[in-house]
């Protein structure tokens, strides 16, 4: 059977050849395929759409990103058109076209289907994509001359709009090039909504609204450009009694829920605002003294001086440490590494404690040089030691950039180039390092010498160059990672201060502006882009304050938020009606527990007492198996995704019935022994582990249904009462692991 197979595919490659001779020698023998084509195709202009939009160029197809299918090879989404030019005319013998019979060439036979093609029919034969490729096969398949017009900027239009629910728009793509002429290209572009639960596009720019009130973009890319339709999908609900404007914040939230038609909840109670604030500020559950007196006090302004005493503690300063460290990668790796991560994680914690101003922040930890004992920040050097991995993290972590793709080629959804990746790599490329007298550390310094980078395809020398922006000549005794920090911290940068603040508004709102908050592009827009906007301008001109970026943030009345839902704001995920809920982080969930049953969690080499939140790395992990279980990330990488804040069956039954928790709560020191034995009113008992747990008094329902059950006698294994302390101890045990399994206790609310 394969013998005749074969044969048959023989036979038939012999036919096609006999057909190009005859179709060159003799063209008017085959009068169906006509005379040479009346308009001239370019292969840049016409053909490399047409793979573009067939989808030919993809990393699964034949971009070379995905290694390409079969031998043959395109750039991905046609950003190389010299190279694909050399693979498809000159690759394989010539083989995959025919000129004096373009409609038998390989090419077009494949994407029709009309032979055996892994990737399926691409091209209908009546279509105008397909004449465009047999038109330029029958012209000899020749490149473009040096006149031919070149694509100097494409637009969507509309480029903003607003659609009711279910409606739709269609789009239209234009190219305008160098020669001033026009070119309806919209069914040649590629086109992607950002979010499909609100929207999707068809191939041919028709936008088609579903049933989901919000803010959406579609990405619209033609011939290596990008534009971008924004588009509002309001839901025309009254928006009336707006909680009071407080700041910034509340009055471009609240207009835009305005425009958009979505009733906010309303601002919620202080019990639950208590408990929030201290959770997303301090990481960690208020006290019952503070919630006491918390909800006694009678002041108007106790939640802005509540703010103000959480940014003033030591707990702001270890939450966020931890926050920063595991983005940092301060991990360890090597019994070695533990000098580098304590001193890493001090530098961290004192710096947020002290209110480092955050450029400053940023370039002591760029630009540091020494040892790490006496200069911590050079720590990050050791974990990143690479020159590319020093340009990417650094783009993704604090520009919110991701210019991974271009390491290899042009960015697929942005402007970046390789050469703008081995510009931007080149600040690192004078980095030194050699052995200090500290075991495992090294002593990183600058060495003398003209920064520069090779662009492994080229081959081309380039100098240091900021994104989108030239950085003067940078002398060889100067260290380029200086002109980055001073380039970073500008206040014309349009990233560095956007890319934190969006970071920061997701850490309190669980979805930041942009999402995910490290992706910024002109292809990704913000929900709300006045706000961001605003955002971005207040932390600038407060000199890159980052409590007060929280302290405004958490004053806002849309932060307070309540997260109980209304008629019209439920299906909301993206215009903050709302405040959505989120499973407490690892760290700060162990140590909540551990508040509510008054024990505490043992970590080696470490102070008794020390929380979750204050561990300095991640080799704790391994020795708790409740991190673990909970996501607590392992400092591997700079994105915000590794710390896993999903729930899963592993973390129920971690809950229900692992040993930790068991011994939590029946331990000699902890409460439910110390509320068996305690005198005081049963009631009181009660009262105490609300505050400990929710920040609240219990409900009058809870309050009795709590009460009922310690009233409850109980038996022994045997069958037999248990003494009256004993059945009250372990009923205090079961209450206080019914109230640490509930929702409200494990969620921030």
């Amino acid at each position: 059977m394969p013998a005749f197979h074969n044969t048959l595919r023989s036979r038939f490659l012999l036919r096609l050849t006999l057909l190009s001779l005859v179709g060159t020698l003799f063209p008017a023998v085959s009068p169906q395929f006509g005379q040479a084509a009346e308009r001239s195709v370019s292969f840049v202009n016409d053909v490399m759409p047409v793979f573009t939009k067939s989808g030919c160029n993809m990393g699964v197809c034949h971009a070379k990103a995905g290694n390409g299918q079969n031998g043959f090879q395109l750039s991905l989404l046609g950003f190389e058109p010299t190279e694909d030019f050399e693979h498809l005319v000159k690759e394989a013998r010539g083989r995959r076209l025919f000129a004096g019979t373009p409609d038998h060439s390989l090419l077009l036979l494949k994407a029709t289907g009309q032979m055996p093609h892994g990737g399926g029919v691409r091209l209908n034969v009546s279509s105008e994509s397909y004449s465009l490729l047999r038109d330029w096969i029958q012209q000899g398949a020749p490149y473009d001359k040096t006149e031919t017009p070149k694509l100097v900027s494409f637009e969507v239009e509309p480029k903003r709009g607003s659609i009711q629910r279910r409606g739709e728009q269609q789009l239209k793509a234009v190219a305008r090039y160098s020669d001033g002429s026009l070119r309806d290209v919209t069914g040649l572009a590629l086109y992607e909504c950002n979010d499909k639960a609100i929207a999707d596009v068809t191939d041919h720019g028709l936008v088609k609204i579903a049933d989901i009130t919000g803010n959406v973009a579609v990405m619209v890319r033609f011939q290596g450009k990008v534009a971008v339709y924004s588009v509002s999908v309001p839901l025309g609900a009254p928006v009336e009694n707006l909680p009071a404007v407080k700041n910034i914040v509340d009055e471009l939230v609240f207009s835009n829920l305005k425009v958009l038609g979505i009733p906010p909840s309303p601002v919620c109670d202080d019990a639950t605002f208590l408990r929030r604030v201290t959770l997303d500020v301090a990481g960690r559950l208020p006290t019952e003294e503070e919630a006491t007196a918390f909800l006694a006090s009678m002041e108007s302004d106790k939640r802005d001086k509540l703010i103000d005493t959480l940014l003033r503690s030591p707990d702001y300063a270890d939450y966020f440490a931890s926050k920063w460290t595991a983005l940092l990668k301060n991990r360890r790796d090597d019994a070695s590494d533990v000098v580098s991560n304590f001193a890493f994680h001090a530098w961290v914690r004192d710096s947020l404690l002290a209110n480092k101003p955050y450029d400053q922040f940023v370039r002591e930890l760029l630009a540091a040089t020494g040892n790490v004992i006496g200069n911590p920040p050079v720590a990050w050097y050791k974990r990143v030691q690479e020159p590319k991995q020093q340009l990417e993290d650094v783009a993704q972590l604090f520009l919110g950039v991701r210019m991974q793709c271009a390491q290899c080629h042009h960015h697929p959804f942005e402007r970046w180039s390789q050469d703008d990746y081995y510009s931007l790599q080149a600040f690192f490329s004078q980095v030194g390092r050699k052995p200090s007298a500290t075991r495992g550390e090294d002593l990183i310094f600058h060495k003398r010498g003209i920064a520069m980078a090779t662009n492994i395809k080229t081959g081309a020398k380039l100098k240091p160059a900021a994104l989108g922006d030239a950085i003067p000549a940078i002398a060889a005794d100067q260290d380029p990672r200086l002109r980055l920090a001073d380039w970073m911290s500008s206040k014309d940068n349009p990233f560095f201060a956007k890319s934190l603040v969006n970071r920061y508004w997701k850490h309190f709102f669980q979805r930041g502006l942009i999402e995910p908050e490290d992706d910024i592009r002109d292809t990704n827009p913000p929900t709300n882009p006045e706000l961001l906007a605003a955002l971005e301008k207040h932390f600038i001109s407060s000199g890159f304050d980052l409590k007060e970026l929280v302290r405004l943030i958490t004053r806002s009345n849309a932060y307070q938020l309540s997260a109980q839902p209304n008629p019209y704001n439920l299906p909301d995920r993206q215009n903050y009606s709302r405040y959505y809920p989120r499973r407490l982080q690892a760290e700060v969930l162990l140590d909540s527990i551990d508040a509510v049953a008054q024990t505490q969690t043992d970590f080696a080499n470490l102070p008794a007492g020390t929380r979750a939140v204050s561990l300095p790395d991640n080799s704790y992990n391994s020795s708790s198996a409740f991190l673990r279980v909970f996501g607590r990330p392992e400092g591997q990488s700079v994105c915000e995704c590794e710390r896993v804040q999903s729930s899963s069956l592993a973390q129920s039954l971690h809950l229900i019935n692992a040993s930790d928790i068991k011994a939590k709560l029946g331990s000699s020191t902890g409460r439910a022994e110390r509320l068996a034995k305690d005198g005081k009113p049963v009631e009181s008992k009660v009262r105490e582990l609300y505050l400990a747990a929710f920040a609240r008094e219990p409900r009058a329902s809870e309050l009795k249904t709590a009460l009922d059950f310690l009233a409850e006698s109980r038996v022994d294994a045997a069958g037999k009462p248990m003494d009256a302390q004993k059945a009250g101890r372990e009923n205090f045990q079961d209450l206080i692991w019914a109230l640490i399994n509930t929702k409200e206790f494990l969620f921030n609310h």
